[in-house]
C-alpha cells in the first residue's frame, strides 16, 4: 500500500513537470502526439482472439473453483448429517478432512487469481508490442518529441487538440499490417 502511494505521490509531483516540459517544447516548434492505448488495444486486430482466449481460460478457472467449492459444500453437508453418531475419534479425523480440503479449495482459488492476471499480460504483450512499435514509427515519421498515453495519465489530461491524436492512425496502420 505504501509503495502505491510513493507511486502515486511521484506521480503527482512528476505529471506537472512533465507537463510544463511539454508546454515549453510545445512554445518552441517542438512537436507533441497523444493515443489513447485502449482503445488501441481494443480495436488492433487479434485483441477479439486474445479476450477470447482469457475469457475461456477464465470461466475453465471460475468452474474449476466453483466444483472444489460444490464438493467441500457436499462433504460438510455429510458430516453435519453424520457428525452426531460419530465416535470422537473419527469426527476429529472427519473434521481435519474438511479442514485440508478447505484449505486446498483457497490455495487454488488463490492460485488462480493470481494466474489471471499474469495470463492476461500474456496474451496482451505481443499487441502492445506492435501497438508500441508503430507508435514509435509515428513519433519519428512526423518528428515529435513526445507521445503522450491518456489512458495512462489517469484522465489528468483536461483538454488536448485532436489533431495531436494519433490513435486512429495506430489503428488504422495495425490494421493494414494484419
Amino acid at each position: 500500500m505504501r509503495l502505491m502511494r510513493d507511486r502515486m505521490h511521484w506521480g503527482l509531483i512528476l505529471l506537472p513537470a512533465v507537463f510544463l516540459v511539454a508546454l515549453g517544447a510545445s512554445q518552441q516548434g517542438v512537436r507533441l502526439g497523444y493515443v489513447d492505448s485502449e482503445q488501441i488495444l481494443q480495436r488492433m486486430p487479434g485483441f477479439t482472439t486474445a479476450d477470447s482466449t482469457f475469457q475461456a481460460e477464465s470461466a475453465s478457472w471460475r468452474a474449476e473453483v466453483q466444483q472444489l467449492q460444490a464438493a467441500l459444500d457436499s462433504a460438510v453437508e455429510a458430516f453435519n448429517q453424520q457428525s452426531p453418531v460419530l465416535s470422537p475419534t473419527v469426527r476429529q479425523e472427519r473434521t481435519q478432512e474438511l479442514q485440508r480440503l478447505s484449505r486446498q479449495v483457497q490455495d487454488r482459488s488463490a492460485e488462480l487469481s493470481q494466474r489471471a492476471p499474469a495470463r492476461w499480460r500474456e496474451l496482451m504483450k505481443p499487441l502492445e508490442d506492435r501497438a508500441v512499435a508503430v507508435i514509435r514509427g509515428l513519433r519519428a515519421e512526423r518528428n515529435l518529441v513526445l507521445v503522450f498515453d491518456v489512458a495512462a495519465a489517469g484522465n489528468n489530461i483536461i483538454a488536448a487538440d485532436p489533431a495531436l491524436d494519433l490513435t486512429g492512425e495506430v489503428v488504422g496502420r495495425l490494421q493494414r499490417t494484419q
